[in-house]
Parts: structure tokens; C-alpha cells; sequence
């Protein structure tokens, strides 16, 4: 493996103390030890790969999930667990300028059906995934982000001035917001594993500590090498995201960015405590920032609390964004500045140049196949893409929008392309006063 961080990042120490963990008990998937044929090899056990299993199995091809760590170590088992429209970090106005008002429009249909998608999945599999929120709600935190909101609101969602916010038990420092629909909470681990049940249930087969060490194109199918055994596959997605290999294939060197995303969650809130801050609700929110926020009042009334910017990774790095998560939420939500935050974790999140998704073949290198880079949104966006995999391996049409089926661009500066991070987050943040 080729890794841009250091190996502290790839290690149990951002990812100590995940709430996510206490409130479902992993599966007991084994290690691979033999030589195995099957028709697709799966590299990363997080949301796009175990969806695409469950729809291989479904169509009754062999299916083998690789995950280098154990089940849900990866983004998939420790994101705030946001089920939303994303993807991308374009704006709609630069979404349109690039790929023209009709791919602009085929993405936004897209990001509504990747939420509609799992709540599908969520439906169909009977999976117990303490859901809340009705769709999500954007809260300005400048009055020109306020303003930004007013220009941009459209009939799909609905616009609140400041006023409106403590009614609708929003209390915070906010200018106004806006709601859209669409949306929902969820706990990502038990998501997780309940479509690895019912992919496991049509006969795709799991392996954990099962880290892909080679991947070797023969001429008529794919020796994936681990460290215990290999795998004969004829066809090969590599589903790793923030987690992937700059040699894993050689083509996707350069072609992504990790970067970080930190979260705390509290201890359970008395009634007395959530209404002295005024957040009643328990609809899945964030602020307007670029360096954004993400915040939502979970069923058993826990706070969780999260936030982009964490640009390196070493236990010092990790207890200083740690400190810096913390300040912010005591900042935004004053009343609960003592309560106990008994939980806090990072994990890394994925970006490409175009600030795009992408799902499709890898160049040069028939019958394998990427999905990767949803920009902190892959609940929604990495189950979609999922699906999206599977049906190319069997030849269907994956119904991609354009600008998620553009091959993603190299970065400036090659592995050393995390200099690019400090300067473009100093940008933002300026752009944030």
C-alpha cells in the first residue's frame, strides 16, 4: 500500500472513541486464508462496496468484499451519518458553467435519487437504523450568508428569516436558513451492516484484516494478492475512497485527495437542557461555512457535532483538532458549553480536483472499476455509487449524471499534493468571516 498520510492516520487512533461502535456489535467476518474464484473482487467493505455486492449477488454472480481493517473501521462506520444531497462541492452556478444546464440538472436528480435509494434499501431489508429528520436544514451564519440563502431559496425547500428559527426549535446564533425535504438521519454503522446482512443473504462472501496487497492483470481476469491468500476475479471494483492506495491501481495516483472530518458526540440531554438552548428539533442541520459544521439531535437525545478542517494527522495534530471541535460546538451551542462530550473521532473524507463524484472504469485496465470522492456525503452518494458499479460490471446502463462519469483529473504536485490543502482552507476561511 501507498498511502498519502502517515500511517498514525490508517492506524486506531483517529478513529478511538467512535460512538458509532457502543451502539452496534460488528460482524464476525473471517480473514481470508485460501485461493478463491469468484466473478467480482470488491476492495473496501464501506457503503459503495457492500452495495455493490448486494446487487451483484442479487443478479447471482460470485462476490468476494475485501476490507483491509474490521467491519466498519473505514468512513462508512464512523461518519456523522448524514443521508443528504451532496456529493460534490460545486455550486449549482458552477455546476451548470462546467458541465452546462443539463448536466447540472442530471446531477441534482441524481443526489435526490441516491437518498431515495437507501431509504429504499433501509425499507426493503427491514434495517434498523434509528432515522429521523425530515431533510436538512442549511443555517446562515453571516448575514451575507443569509443573503446568499434568500438569492439562492427556489420553491423545492423553504426559506426561515432569523425570527423564524427559535419556533422551529433552531436556537442558535444563526441569520435564518433554509429547509429542503429531502434528507434524513441515520446511524451509518447499522446501515452498514445491514446491507452486508442482506448482501451476505444473496451470497456475497465478507473478509476482514484481508488487505489487498497486488492487483495483477492476467489476460483473462484479475489475481488480487493479500497478505493470506489471493483471489481469481474476473471483474474488480476498488471502493476505498478517503482510504485508497496511490497504487491500488496505479492509475488513481494523484487522481483524489483525503482530507479530514472530526466529530464529538455528548452525553444524553435532559429535556430541561435542550430547551434552555432552544434546539428542540431533531432535524439534520449545518452551517454555511465552507469549512463547514454539521450538527443534529439524535433519538436518544445525544448531541453529535462535527466539522471539516483537520489538515494533519499525528496524535498531536489529532488532540489539537479534537480542542478545536470542541471550542466551536461550546461557541454555537453556549447552554451546553459543561455538558459531557463522551465521545470524539476523526476519519477522512475524499475530494477530487473537479469536485466531483466518480464511478466508472478504470482506464487501460478492462472489467476493473472506481467509485469514489462524495466530499463528506457518502451515505447517500457511496451507496449510489455502488449500485452504479454493479450495473457496469453486468453491462447495464449505470444512468450516470456527466460530471460523475468524467475520469477525475491529476492534482498539481503528485504525492506531495497536500500542500495545496493549507492555502485553499486559509482561502475559505477567510471567505468565512
Amino acid at each position: 500500500m501507498k498511502r498519502l498520510f502517515p500511517e498514525y492516520t490508517y492506524g486506531s487512533g483517529p478513529r478511538s472513541g467512535c460512538w458509532w461502535d457502543e451502539t452496534i456489535a460488528a460482524p464476525d467476518w473471517p480473514v481470508l486464508q485460501d485461493d478463491l474464484s469468484v466473478d467480482v473482487a470488491i476492495i473496501g467493505g464501506g457503503f459503495t462496496g457492500v452495495t455493490a455486492a448486494l446487487f451483484l449477488g442479487q443478479a447471482g454472480l460470485s462476490v468476494a468484499v475485501l476490507e483491509a481493517e474490521t467491519p466498519g473501521w473505514g468512513a462508512s462506520g464512523r461518519n456523522g451519518g448524514f443521508c443528504c444531497r451532496g456529493g460534490s462541492k460545486l455550486s449549482d452556478r458552477g455546476m451548470a458553467r462546467r458541465y452546462g444546464v443539463e448536466g447540472a440538472e442530471s446531477f441534482a436528480r441524481a443526489k435526490v435519487d441516491a437518498v431515495n435509494l437507501v431509504a429504499d434499501l433501509l425499507e426493503a431489508h427491514q434495517i434498523e437504523a434509528d432515522v429521523h429528520s425530515k431533510g436538512e436544514t442549511a443555517l446562515a451564519h453571516t448575514a451575507r450568508a443569509m443573503e446568499k440563502l434568500r438569492r439562492s431559496a427556489d420553491d423545492g425547500g423553504c426559506l426561515h428569516e432569523a425570527a423564524d428559527l427559535p419556533g422551529l426549535g433552531l436556537g442558535g446564533d444563526f441569520f435564518g436558513g433554509y429547509s429542503v425535504p429531502v434528507g434524513f438521519g441515520l446511524n451509518p454503522r447499522k446501515y452498514l451492516f445491514g446491507i452486508a446482512n442482506a448482501a451476505a443473504s444473496v451470497g456475497a462472501r465478507f473478509f476482514q484484516k484481508t488487505m489487498a496487497r497486488d492487483i495483477t492483470k492476467t489476460s483473462a481476469s484479475f489475481d488480487v494478492r493479500t497478505g493470506s491468500g489471493r483471489i481469481k476475479a474476473s471483474n474488480v471494483l476498488i471502493c476505498t475512497n478517503g482510504y485508497s492506495s496511490e497504487n491500488m491501481p496505479e492509475w488513481l495516483s494523484g487522481r483524489y485527495m483525503p482530507a479530514q472530518s472530526t466529530v464529538l458526540v455528548t452525553r444524553p440531554l435532559t429535556e430541561a437542557e435542550v430547551s434552555a438552548q432552544g434546539w428542540t428539533s431533531d432535524q439534520m442541520s449545518y452551517d454555511t461555512r465552507n469549512l463547514l459544521h454539521y450538527f443534529r439531535l439524535m433519538p436518544d437525545r445525544r448531541f453529535l457535532f462535527g466539522m471539516r478542517g483537520g489538515l494533519r494527522s499525528s496524535p498531536k495534530a489529532e488532540a489539537a483538532i479534537r480542542q478545536k471541535v470542541q471550542r466551536d460546538f461550546k461557541a454555537m451551542f453556549p447552554a451546553w458549553a459543561d455538558v459531557d462530550v463522551t465521545n470524539m473521532w476523526s476519519g477522512m473524507v475524499c475530494l477530487t480536483q473537479d469536485l466531483t463524484p466518480f464511478a466508472g472504469p478504470v482506464p487501460g485496465q478492462n472489467g476493473m472499476f472506481a467509485g469514489l470522492a462524495y466530499h463528506g456525503n457518502g451515505v447517500a452518494m457511496g451507496t449510489y455509487c455502488g449500485r452504479a458499479l454493479s450495473r457496469m460490471v453486468l453491462g447495464q446502463d449505470a444512468e450516470l449524471p456527466e460530471p460523475m462519469a468524467r475520469p477525475p483529473r491529476r492534482f498539481p504536485l503528485g504525492s506531495w499534493r497536500r500542500a495545496l490543502m493549507p492555502p485553499a482552507y486559509a482561502l475559505m476561511a477567510l471567505a468565512d468571516l
